[in-house]
């Protein structure tokens, strides 16, 4: 809704790693050290370039989303204001996306920041 913001930083997740992945009806919420994520809106999966899982609203996320769980964040990008690509040790690439207009998508909350990026 909001675009992802231009001053948006993430390097505080560069060699984190997640221990749980939490489920909400209809968002999914994980963080990467002092890096937290809540996403309402459909998350993709990528290894070597080819889409190996997603996840949406109303579903549980398929079994794939367990190779989340335990990498470490090598880097992070943003390729345009409306994707976040989080790069893992395992080959693993995660896809947000700002993908409405209507609503929010996504909130990041970084420990220390006094306010959360609403995107």
């Amino acid at each position: 809704m909001y675009r992802i913001p231009a001053d948006l930083d993430l390097s505080p997740a560069v060699g984190e790693s997640t221990t749980q992945i939490r489920v909400g009806r209809h968002d999914l919420h994980f963080a990467f050290g002092p890096v937290h994520f809540a996403v309402q809106s459909p998350i993709r999966l990528f290894r070597d370039g080819r889409l190996v899982a997603s996840w949406e609203g109303g579903r549980w996320p398929p079994p794939d989303f367990y190779d989340v769980m335990d990498a470490e964040v090598r880097r992070w990008r943003i390729p345009d204001d409306r994707r976040v690509v989080l790069e893992l040790a395992n080959g693993i690439e995660i896809h947000l996306e700002d993908d409405a207009d209507e609503h929010e998508c996504f909130q990041i909350t970084v420990e220390g920041r006094p306010s959360p990026w609403i995107i």
